[in-house]
């Protein structure tokens, strides 16, 4: 049996009274694409900062290729995060550094590379993205938000990583630029053959970048299963959340960060 790329098991994780992760149990393969799919603070972003080391559960366990991710070394943990990549919800580009600089910062500043190598490993990324070698020497301010997205998302593959997270990837995007973001993600994960986990409550760019998707709720996940499958689901939760409806067993009052 494979090894799990990504495994949660009974994950923990509260602020003060608020109980944020409640026994999540959650696998990710290599090479596939998982999108955790959930309202507004019901802990999706919790979740990738506690793989990321970000935060410590308080309870839980937490393995990357098998191997436990918690109470490790600053170095080992820098080696781990070294193999990730990661799309912010909004770009979170250096407005002080040009376009080529910001996708070239992990070769640079991660790895130690020469700038005149990482630049051009940066106009290749950018090409991959869809964007001119004309805007390297742009900054995030002359860019529109799509644009701002695509440079994200080249600084995420530049340094080739095994695995990429990708947080609210179509925030703040037309319909149609979002969209062109969702192929975008699709393609150059493949290309290089990285294991994707996102987190959304986009459901149009859930179904677009996921082989399987995993419903959060209160801290646990209530539903998981292959795309296509959310359609014909049963599950009452999922079926309000995919729908958009008001009314429903959700919970909102519950809301947590």
């Amino acid at each position: 049996m494979k090894t799990p790329k990504i495994k949660l098991k009974n994950v923990h994780k509260r602020f003060g009274d608020k109980v944020v992760l409640d026994g999540l149990d959650l696998e990710i393969m290599p090479g596939e694409s998982l999108v955790i799919i959930g309202g507004s603070g019901t802990g999706k972003s919790v979740t990738i900062k506690c793989i990321l080391g970000l935060l410590t559960p308080d309870i839980g366990e937490i393995e990357i290729d098998g191997q436990s991710v918690l109470d490790i070394s600053p170095v080992e943990r820098n080696t781990i995060n070294a193999r990730i990549g990661m799309l912010f919800q909004h770009a979170a580009l250096f407005d002080s550094l040009s376009v080529w600089e910001n996708v070239a910062f992990g070769l640079i500043e991660g790895q130690g590379m020469l700038a005149s190598t990482a630049r051009d490993i940066a106009l290749e990324k950018m090409a991959a993205v869809g964007l001119a070698e004309d805007t390297a020497e742009m900054h995030p301010s002359d860019l529109s938000g799509g644009m701002r997205k695509r440079v994200g998302l080249a600084r995420a593959i530049a340094i080739n990583p095994e695995i990429i997270f990708f947080d609210e990837p179509t925030t703040g995007l037309d319909p149609i630029m979002g969209d062109i973001i969702n192929q975008l993600i699709v393609e150059t994960t493949q290309n290089i053959g990285a294991t994707g986990l996102s987190i959304t409550h986009d459901m149009s760019s859930a179904r677009k970048i996921a082989d399987r998707i995993a419903m959060l709720y209160k801290g646990k996940i209530i539903w998981h299963g292959a795309v296509e499958e959310i359609e014909k689901t049963k599950n009452e939760f999922l079926r309000q959340f995919i729908n958009g409806n008001s009314e429903g067993p959700i919970d909102f009052e519950t809301a947590i960060i």
